[in-house]
């Protein structure tokens, strides 16, 4: 009896290191860096707003932790209303839930997947007629692609609302010329293990409002008062990043164009071999935009494929190759079961119709042509 030896796991985006991290480290040790904060973090902060184009920035424990400094800058509180975009993970809405805030989530539209501007047009019009607008708006970039910045900053900015970009995904990305992450209020970026790239676990906070950043380290260093004692005259957090992972991080930037660059090749040579096949369709990018392709996303008119996504994900899996559904709206999720929700029109709803037709393919940069071609031979071999 012959045994087939089980093939190398292909993950859908695993860490990719540069070779630079550890003369970030040694340094940290060397200097004896090793508490929270200190040289790395604050040049990493400066390098980031440097390369995001805005005036500050401030380096935290997480995208989520800096999602809920904003928010708490915003001085969103109990009851208050929160939009935010549907089609994201948990993260982008749980901090609206730890203020005590609501929220309401806006359907995506077709061209980017994103926040459709024409149902957060009738959100807040419905809103301002009752007096119910909204202390801010989430809009996220999804996979990589900015959503529709100028429609949706112009906006907010008829209706009064501030908004936070969530570039958790988008980072390195630009919409007209312009860094993803810097068009809100606030913009956040993640470098969670899986993000194109990562400090192990962490997050930035960046914004042209110099003074609001400066508020957001002192609550995330527990909220200490200027004083020789420990005294503390507000509710504080344990959110800001280690000396070491922000090491980490200054490695990881200085290379984060060729990793945007190494996505998109392999974006392009997914849509090459399988673009061919009738009911595939890729994730578009809106004109005038550079997605960082942070992950390959298509969908499966099953009506056409008779494949549906569940179907090519266990056959990937057969394979030892890790590929998953488009995350599932928060509309959708029991946590927030009843909560207000607009379709991009009334009876049509974007987001729901790529969660269940959508498939994430393997997209790391450290992903080398033979496993590319590994993945895209198990896709073909799903479709005959």
């Amino acid at each position: 009896m012959i045994v087939k030896q089980k093939q190398k796991r292909i993950y859908l985006s695993s860490p990719h290191m540069s070779g630079r991290e550890q003369s970030y480290i040694r340094e940290a040790f060397e200097t004896n860096w090793i508490a929270p904060l200190g040289p790395n973090v604050n040049a990493f902060e400066e390098e980031i707003a440097a390369y995001a184009g805005v005036n500050g920035a401030a380096a935290v424990s997480s995208g989520t932790a800096a999602i809920h400094l904003a928010l708490e800058l915003l001085e969103i509180g109990r009851g208050d209303r929160v939009f935010c975009s549907s089609l994201t993970f948990m993260a982008s809405a749980n901090p609206i839930l730890y203020q005590g805030g609501e929220p309401v989530f806006i359907d995506s539209e077709p061209d980017t997947w994103n926040m459709s501007p024409q149902a957060l047009k009738r959100a807040l019009k419905k809103a301002a007629k009752t007096n119910q607008l909204p202390k801010a708006v989430i809009v996220v970039n999804l996979y990589g692609q900015s959503a529709k910045m100028d429609e949706i900053s112009a906006i907010c900015n008829e209706y009064g609302v501030p908004f936070i970009e969530d570039a958790a995904e988008s980072l390195g990305s630009e919409y007209k010329g312009r860094k993803s992450g810097s068009f809100g209020k606030f913009g956040i970026y993640s470098f969670n293990g899986n993000k194109i790239i990562t400090t192990s676990g962490g997050g930035m906070l960046i914004s042209d409002d110099v003074a609001a950043l400066e508020r957001a380290r002192f609550l995330a260093t527990q909220a200490r008062d200027p004083a020789p004692h420990y005294q503390h005259s507000t509710v504080g957090f344990n959110y800001r990043m280690s000396n070491i992972l922000a090491g980490v991080g200054r490695a990881q930037l200085e290379v984060l164009d060729d990793r945007v660059e190494a996505r998109r090749v392999i974006f392009n040579r997914y849509a090459e071999a399988l673009g061919g096949i009738q009911g595939i369709n890729f994730m578009p990018e809106l004109e005038m935009t550079r997605s960082n392709r942070w992950l390959t996303t298509f969908t499966l008119d099953q009506n056409v494929t008779r494949v549906s996504p569940m179907d090519l994900i266990n056959r990937l899996a057969e394979e030892n190759i890790e590929a998953r559904p488009v995350w599932k709206p928060l509309h959708m999720q029991p946590v927030f079961d009843g909560v207000d929700y607009y379709p991009h029109e009334p009876g049509y709803c974007v987001s729901s119709a790529l969660f269940a037709n959508g498939v994430c393919l393997p997209s790391g940069s450290n992903m080398t042509f033979d496993e590319q071609e590994r993945v895209i031979e198990a896709v073909k071999d799903a479709f005959n």
